[in-house]
C-alpha cells in the first residue's frame, strides 16, 4: 500500500504492508509518541512500520492521506 505523509514542512510517500485505516492511526500514534520532531515522523514511522520512502510524485495515487497539521487520517477523493 501508498500513504503520503502530509505536513506543513513536507509531502512523503510511503510503502509497506496493506492495513486498515484502524491500524495505520495506531501506527502514526506509535509514531508521534517517538518523534521528538515532526520533520522526522516519517523516517520513524519506516523504522517502526517496516515501510519504505519512495521518490514523490503527486501523480501517484495513494490509499490514505495522514495530514499531520490536523492528525486526519483519510482516503483521498481522486
Amino acid at each position: 500500500m501508498i500513504i503520503e505523509i502530509d505536513g506543513y514542512f513536507f509531502q512523503v510517500l510511503l510503502t509497506g504492508k496493506k492495513c486498515s485505516k484502524q491500524q495505520l492511526k495506531q501506527k502514526y500514534q506509535q509514531s508521534i509518541e517517538l518523534t521528538n520532531d515532526i520533520k522526522d515522523l516519517h523516517n520513524v514511522f519506516c523504522r517502526l512500520h517496516n515501510f519504505e520512502q519512495i521518490p514523490y510524485d503527486c501523480d501517484i495515487k495513494v490509499e490514505f492521506v495522514i495530514d499531520t497539521d490536523t492528525d486526519r487520517i483519510y482516503s483521498p477523493s481522486y
